[in-house]
This record gives C-alpha cells, structure tokens and sequence, in this order.
C-alpha cells in the first residue's frame, strides 16, 4: 500500500512538473484517475492476438489499466514524447514497446519497431487534441484510420465534457461516449469505429 503511494506521488510530481514546463504536450497537471483509465480500458480488442497502440500515455495510468484488463505487455505499444516519462514506462513495463517520439509520426515509427506493425485493433489516446490546430489533429486521425484494422477502435479522451465533435474525429463513425465524473478534472471518453 505503502509503495503504491509512493508511486502515485511520484507520478503527480513528475505530470506537475512537466506540466509547467510544456503545458500544451502534457496537458494536465495530474495522471489520469483510475476510474478514467478503467473507462478506456473497457474497450480492448477481443482478439487477444492484436496489438495495441496508446498514444501519449504518460506515467502509465490507462497503460495499467489496460494491462489489469487483460491486455499482454508483448501487445503493446505506446508512443510518448517526453523522455523523462519515456524512462518511467520503460521501467514500469518492460515487455512492452515504449517509443520515445512524436505520435504524429506513428506510421514511421510503427514501421521501425523491433517486428513493423502494419495493424493495431485499438489505439487508446491520452492526447490532449484541443490544444492543438485542428488541421493537426486531422492529420493525426488520418494517421489513426490508415493503422486501425477493420472495424477498430480509436478510443480518446477530453476535458471538454460537451457533445461537440472531437478534433479529427469526422472520418470516423461515432460508436459511444462517456462522462467521467472522478477525474479532475472531469472527462469525456469517445470511442470512434473505423
């Protein structure tokens, strides 16, 4: 209980501190809650031969959740740009694949992994798409739609709590959306289907 403690406190002091060194790439102060990572988790693949792509992750949050829900750490693959948090993951989930990049270069970058991976079922995104042009986050959706198999799922989250369309997300077919309340601050869960 004890180390666990510990752990979140170190997470939050490290999302605090970069945080405040680059506000619009970590855009929140705190990890995500665990009734926010549960949310996102729900919609792994029910394949459990297909990859899994999570954009952003940070400490690891949903990364955990993800793996509490079943997914194998050989599965997946997280792309995050800060390389203190890139350290982190890579010590928190060894078996996984944690690149240190942009995740607007995630063709390129799935292309250079260890085994290319010309597929994923899911992509989970902790991106924080409103701080960023429109026009960016539309080519970050094409780039998610040309990764998705068939009948994939890009699930993202969002602080703007409304029903107004996600950035980037008009090329995919809305298949459910959620509020959750216990996060700080509250956020808004979308899943699009390919």
């Amino acid at each position: 209980m004890t180390k666990r403690l510990l752990a979140n406190l170190t997470d939050t002091t490290l999302f605090m501190q970069e945080w405040l060194f680059n506000p619009q790439r970590t855009g929140s102060i705190v990890p995500s809650s665990k009734q926010l990572a549960t949310a996102m988790a729900r919609w792994l693949p029910s394949n459990p031969k297909s990859f899994v792509l999570e954009l952003g992750p940070g400490t690891g949050a949903v990364t955990e959740a993800l793996l509490e829900r079943g997914l194998r750490q050989e599965k997946l693959i997280a792309i995050e740009h800060n390389p203190k948090m890139v350290k982190l993951l890579r010590e928190k989930f060894p078996r996984a694949q944690i690149i240190a990049g942009d995740a607007w270069d995630l063709d390129e970058l799935l292309g250079n992994c260890r085994i290319p991976i010309e597929s994923v079922g899911v992509v989970f995104s902790s991106l924080p798409l409103l701080n960023f042009p429109p026009e960016k986050a539309e080519a970050l959706a094409q780039k998610i739609l040309a990764i998705l198999q068939p009948q994939g799922k890009w699930v993202q989250y969002s602080y703007n709590i409304s029903k107004m369309p996600f950035r980037g997300s008009s090329t995919f077919q809305l298949h459910a959306s959620k509020i959750v309340w216990l996060n700080f601050p509250p956020a808004r869960v979308s899943v699009f289907r390919k």
